[in-house]
């Protein structure tokens, strides 16, 4: 009952300076309203960075032929082919750690339409373990295979972009699509991505829902590349489970750099290293952001002392009378660390649906991922209770030592 009573003149007492309540309340409301969001924005963030990588896969390597002007590529002709299909497979021969690999090759593309629909798409060649080293997941049909690849086959898997494009009424699969001057046979549809951008750390990546997809030996033997072009646009390495890729990268670099008589010709990327950059960056970005938001909770912490002296100064005669008929220094000290607690924790509560607010406002107008994070609110709510806590205390001890006689004479 003794504690019941406390919460109740706690609450009359806040209530009755409601503007003052409401000031003080601002800058905790703020304080955890920013933590929350900030965390909870940062953790959207590695999460959407997670996807992107594993699309890429966080055990494969992709090897990127460079694009040079003709001048210069004539002269590096003279020493290097490109990156060719070989590159994989001596790879894959001469590295134990390298268990597998893809080969893509880009295609020139100047039209793709149907009976029912034109796309601006680009249309691919890949090996049939391309689909094995990439996430991708099939909507509709099956993706392209060995047969295809050794027949020169023109079928034709289409991203969900391009699909709709062309065949916007319905099913895809089993239709016919012209790719320059080629007819191909549709076999298959990927399901829509779940990447919300197309590209990471300056690395092209959701662009697949737009692609079109064929034998790699059809776009390379029935299409026309660039002259002295390389045989392949790119590979994809398998680097084995429990092997550094950032060190298989090292020596998948020196064979290539032998095979290419040190033509600096190609590049490698390496999506666990893009992965690492990036969590340091977005650690980087939290502790900012979290000095920030914990600089308003100490703003709002200022507030809740400075509105807890005033109130001590108001309530002079108030708390002469509650000594004078028996109340303790430390019935004192908890009654005013009551009211200032009351309020940190008033303002950790609304300052959470304020940051789940703030939160779903900047991933709107901002696209930025937002992933809920229970820890983020239960520390900054913690946090935002101990602010309030600590800075109360000291108004408190205050109020408790004024002289009894002294505050009952104060005007």
């Amino acid at each position: 009952m003794k504690y019941f009573a406390l919460i109740i003149d706690t609450f009359d007492e806040l209530f009755q300076h409601k503007l003052r309540t409401l000031l003080t309340l601002l800058g905790m409301i703020f304080g955890v309203g920013a933590v929350i969001a900030m965390l909870n924005i940062g953790e959207g963030a590695e999460r959407e960075a997670l996807k992107m990588i594993n699309t890429m896969g966080l055990q494969n390597l992709i090897v990127e032929s460079k694009e040079f002007e003709e001048k210069e590529l004539q002269e590096q002709r003279k020493h290097s082919r490109g990156l060719t299909i070989r590159d994989g497979e001596i790879s894959t021969q001469s590295l134990p750690f390298v268990v597998d690999f893809s080969a893509q090759k880009k295609v020139e593309t100047y039209s793709i339409f149907s009976a029912l629909g034109k796309s601006d798409g680009e249309a691919i060649g890949v090996s049939p373990s391309y689909f094995e080293l990439s996430k991708f997941t099939l909507e509709q049909g099956r993706v392209l295979t060995e047969k295809d690849d050794l027949a020169f086959a023109q079928v034709a898997l289409l991203g969900s972009s391009t699909a709709k494009q062309l065949f916007p009424l319905g099913e895809a699969v089993g239709q016919n699509i012209k790719i320059n001057h080629l007819w191909f046979k549709v076999v298959g549809v990927l399901s829509p991505p779940f990447l919300k951008k197309e590209e990471f750390q300056g690395i092209k990546l959701g662009g697949d829902q737009n692609q079109v997809f064929i034998p790699l030996k059809t776009a390379i033997h029935k299409y026309a590349s660039k002259n002295l072009a390389s045989e392949v646009s790119s590979l994809k390495l398998k680097v084995a489970e429990g092997v550094d890729p950032v060190k298989a990268a090292v020596a998948i670099g020196h064979l290539l750099d032998r095979r290419h008589n040190d033509v600096d010709d190609y590049s490698i990327i390496v999506p666990a290293a893009l992965l690492a950059q990036q969590k340091q960056t977005q650690q980087i970005f939290n502790i900012v952001m979290s000095c920030v938001a914990g600089i308003s909770l100490l703003v709002g912490g200022i507030g809740i002392m400075n509105i807890m002296l005033a109130t001590v100064l108001e309530r002079t005669k108030e708390i002469g009378l509650l000594r004078a008929v028996g109340a303790t220094q430390k019935d004192i000290q908890i009654q005013f660390i009551a009211e200032s607690f009351t309020i940190s924790i008033m303002g950790g509560v609304l300052g959470v649906f304020f940051g789940i607010l703030l939160s779903e406002l900047i991933s709107i107008y901002s696209e930025w991922a937002v992933s809920w994070s229970i820890s983020a609110i239960i520390l900054s709510f913690s946090i935002c209770a101990m602010v309030g806590l600590i800075f109360g205390v000291y108004p408190a001890i205050k109020a408790s030592k004024l002289d009894p006689i002294e505050a009952l004479q104060s005007d």
